[in-house]
């Protein structure tokens, strides 16, 4: 699993991907969604989910992704979605534990679908005027553009940024042959 948005919050909102086009859903299963919790960071272990897991964190993510669009767009945030992340974040934190080896951070998808309260310090944090939707038509995922000037266009340089270069230069290529056989016909013919 590539986490290409910066932070669980938004990686969180970026499970859905295309949601403009053909949507790609990530979790179909709970075996994905337990293991986005895992490479997530915010657990060392998660008890398995269940169905109803599945559709826990998808209702959170959904809330958290218009929440993101709503203040992202300047508009009022949705109520049902504000009362839906507030629930979340009030439930019981995941506790990290010190072992022998280290710190291990166990919990139930319950309490890792608390990333809402990483999503309640962005939205109303410093980073909140920063976020910003990719550049890209097919992409939705949103990121904190730390740029300079903020103009940085794309999620990320190895996805879409990669493929609208890579389009753009395809495009400039196939129309150079053309323009310079144009070009060359025009010319006269030296004389030998």
């Amino acid at each position: 699993m590539t986490f290409l948005s910066p932070g669980p919050a938004l990686g969180l909102a970026a499970t859905l991907r295309a949601r403009r086009s053909t949507r790609f859903q990530m979790f179909v299963t709970p075996e994905p969604l337990n293991a986005w919790y895992l490479e997530s960071g915010l657990v060392d272990t998660v008890t398995p989910g269940r169905e109803d897991d599945v559709q826990e964190a998808m209702a959170v993510r959904e809330a958290v992704c218009r929440l993101v669009t709503d203040r992202r767009l300047g508009e009022g945030s949705d109520q049902k979605a504000l009362d839906l992340v507030d629930a979340a974040a009030r439930k019981a934190p995941v506790t990290p534990q010190l072992t022998l080896t280290g710190r291990l951070t166990e919990a139930t998808p319950e309490q890792a679908s608390a990333v809402v309260r990483e999503a309640v310090e962005l939205l109303s944090g410093p980073d909140m005027p920063l976020l910003k939707e990719c550049g890209h038509l097919e992409c939705t995922r949103v990121r904190i553009d730390r740029s300079r000037g903020m103009r940085r266009q794309w999620c990320g340089m190895e996805s879409c940024g990669n493929r609208i270069k890579a389009a753009a230069y395809r495009a400039l290529t196939k129309s150079a042959p053309a323009a310079a056989t144009t070009n060359t016909s025009s010319v006269p013919p030296t004389p030998s």
